[in-house]
């Protein structure tokens, strides 16, 4: 018996959008007249300068709107990253200084903060930021505990936090699994303990909410929403201490120094923008095709299980582990049938290890090395979402004669 093969040659699916969707041609041609006529330096105080200065003061308004902040809270980054260790290593090391600052701190007045909750599902900039904190400034870091499916108790993070605790950060969607948070539920557990309380949410944007969600700060990434790669925006209360991760003109209020990237804070806007007002039917949608794909996986592909959340995880994910295969066979084979998916975070390839978010759920490493993950585009269609479970069938079974 030979190989299986799609039955006619059909355009490549590209099932990785967790990594990086397609830019939105709106975005471009929003940034477009900042990259050409409109290029002036929008710290300079002439007209063209003023024009830009203009613009940028608008996509700032935009994205704060989107997330139910104010304009004054938004800091323009160069992505997800960035924006991850300007919240996180800002805010703790604004704290130590506002701290030291004070003239009244008298011998009585409590120690500074220097403990800071977060989970062992983080994203590989969330563990890195506060290992930096651990490591040069003597913060204490504890790791909340996660159920066997991604899921983050209230109580977990209560029994977690002390009196020194300064910040948790959770994300909102694990880019691995796609479990969702209640973020509005943690972030008052948090509160409530008197700290202050950061998401990662670069994954959940155009598929949940992103304001009213009681946070002080939030992390996202324009290329997740269809605007270039290269923007994102940290979006921290103006009223928190920050200490700021790059010094110089004191751009973006003093938070974050250098020339501003007017054209991509313009193409970001307007992609956020129209992927919170595409949010509900484009995620009711995709969410009935994911829900068929899972189904249809699990019931032709042997040993095939789902990792994360049954219910709840975004509408655009599914991620299985392949026991008895390799994950990057399966994505290679998935490939030469007209399917590109992904093992996991895209910040963390070219590592043998098994997935650190899988581990934590407890899979075994051997199990977490077969993973395989799918991230739907927003147009994702039904023939396309069938097409692409028969192509998964396919590839695993491909995998298993080529053994034989």
């Amino acid at each position: 018996m030979g190989l299986e093969q799609e039955p006619e040659a059909k355009a490549p699916l590209y099932l990785d959008t967790a990594s990086a969707a397609p830019v939105r041609r709106e975005a471009l041609e929003a940034a477009w007249p900042y990259l050409t006529g409109a290029f002036g330096n929008p710290s300079s105080h002439h007209e063209v300068g003023r024009t830009s200065a203009d613009a940028l003061k608008d996509a700032r308004r935009r994205v704060a709107k989107v997330l139910g902040m104010r304009s004054t809270d938004i800091v323009f980054t160069s992505g997800g990253t960035e924006s991850d260790n300007l919240a996180i290593i800002g805010i703790a090391l604004g704290a130590l200084a506002d701290g030291d600052a004070d003239p009244g701190a008298g011998p009585d007045a409590p120690p500074p903060r220097r403990h800071i909750v977060t989970s062992a599902l983080e994203h590989e900039a969330v563990f890195a930021a506060t290992d930096f904190l651990a490591r040069r400034h003597g913060f204490e870091i504890t790791v909340v505990p996660v159920g066997p499916d991604g899921t983050i108790a209230v109580e977990a993070l209560r029994s977690a936090l002390r009196e020194d605790t300064l910040l948790v950060s959770l994300g909102y969607v694990n880019n691995e699994i796609g479990t969702v948070a209640d973020i509005a539920a943690l972030a008052k557990v948090a509160h409530d303990a008197g700290a202050l309380f950061h998401t990662d949410a670069v994954q959940a944007a155009g598929w949940l909410p992103l304001s009213g969600l009681g946070v002080d700060a939030m992390s996202l990434a324009g290329h997740k929403v269809g605007a270039p790669k290269g923007i994102g925006v940290a979006a921290i209360r103006a009223r928190i201490p920050l200490e700021p991760l790059i010094h110089g003109g004191g751009q973006e209020s003093g938070r974050r120094s250098g020339t501003e990237n007017v054209a991509l804070a313009v193409a970001f806007a307007t992609a956020l923008e129209l992927a919170e007002a595409e949010r509900v039917e484009i995620a009711d949608r995709v969410l009935a095709i994911r829900d068929d794909f899972i189904a249809e996986v699990l019931t032709t592909v042997s040993g095939a299980f789902l990792t994360g959340s049954d219910c709840s995880r975004t509408p655009n994910h599914a991620s299985f582990c392949f026991s008895g295969t390799s994950g990057e066979a399966v994505l290679l084979e998935l490939e030469r049938l007209g399917v590109t998916a992904s093992s996991g975070s895209a910040c963390a390839v070219g590592s043998d290890e098994p997935s650190h978010v899988l581990t934590a759920l407890g899979i075994a490493d051997d199990v977490a090395k077969t993973s395989v993950r799918f991230t739907f585009p927003a147009g994702f269609t039904a023939e396309e979402g069938r097409r692409a479970a028969h192509s998964v069938s396919a590839a695993v079974k491909n995998l298993a004669l080529s053994y034989t």
